[in-house]
């Protein structure tokens, strides 16, 4: 066989995996499945809840600590929860005593962020009427970060009760991703992709909505919002929005706690489940310092 037939070849298998990736993401209604792994080594349980699924895993009886964390995870809203998640939410229970209620929430391209804040924002409204302010933990990695911050924003136009602790981990903040910092730090990102993004972001807002609060949280109300940490690292093209948000933040006279590593990429600190690269001393640093903000 000839080297350009191998490389016709070659080129003819990429593009129908990418045309079956793209099929996998931005078709169908993606549900996600817990692994066997946690129901046998915690207390999972499943329900039914407005046409989607909440998994709530809590520890043992002895080993609860009282706490109640919200949990929405990342994705670029097109993804389900993925393996890292479980492990990271494994972690956190055995070392905080937390219970995780973790929504599987809608994905986009056929559901957009009105869906998903139809099924969010109820779900925050049941658990504020049911746990002490002091216990209620609300966080979010990458989109989910994003979505927690505008849920927040949310909650504090309805009145309810904020989090303890508003958790944000390398938080997806503007979707329209024009800060022109972005592509300087794309260089260093090896994870994500402003281009993709750009295009996700567009399917969650359904094309019209880049700019709204409950799409781009940067854009939101901030006198409710109380006691927001965010991690990030600066390897991470959503980086440089964190920085934008700590200035709008501090017009408005939000404190921020801002715990930024240096080198670090997207979701490092649960990366490190699925990708050996990311299992270093960063990344288990930064796992140690929430388990103790957690705690405190």
């Amino acid at each position: 066989m000839g080297f350009v037939n191998l490389m016709l070849i070659v080129l003819i298998l990429l593009i129908v995996l990418t045309m079956l990736a793209l099929v996998y993401l931005f078709t169908g209604n993606i549900q996600s499945r817990p692994p066997k792994s946690v129901s046998k080594s915690y207390n999972l349980k499943e329900y039914d809840y407005l046409h989607r699924q909440v998994f709530t895993i809590k520890p043992d009886v002895e080993e609860s600590s009282g706490k109640v964390i919200m949990y929405l995870h990342g994705g670029s809203y097109v993804g389900e929860l993925y393996k890292e998640h479980w492990n990271f939410f494994r972690d956190l229970i055995k070392d905080t005593g937390a219970t995780i209620v973790v929504p599987d929430y809608p994905l986009t391209p056929q559901y957009r962020y009105t869906d998903v804040f139809g099924m969010v924002l109820p779900l925050y409204r049941e658990i504020v009427k049911r746990v002490e302010k002091e216990n209620f933990i609300l966080m979010g990695d990458s989109a989910g970060g994003g979505i927690a911050l505008a849920l927040a924003e949310e909650a504090g136009k309805e009145g309810l009760n904020q989090p303890s602790k508003l958790i944000l981990i390398s938080p997806w903040l503007d979707v329209t991703m024009k800060n022109p910092k972005i592509d300087t730090v794309q260089k260093h990102d090896k994870m994500l992709n402003k281009k993709v993004l750009t295009v996700a972001g567009v399917a969650y807002a359904g094309g019209k909505d880049m700019d709204k609060y409950l799409v781009s949280p940067i854009n939101g109300p901030l006198d409710k919002l109380e006691n927001v940490i965010i991690y990030t690292g600066t390897y991470d093209i959503l980086n440089p929005d964190v920085h934008t948000f700590e200035k709008l933040a501090k017009e408005k006279n939000l404190k921020l706690d801002i715990r930024e590593t240096k080198g670090a990429a997207h979701i490092w600190l649960i990366k490190r489940y699925t990708d050996k690269k990311y299992d270093d001393d960063k990344a288990k640093d930064a796992y140690n310092n929430l388990v103790k903000l957690i705690n405190d």
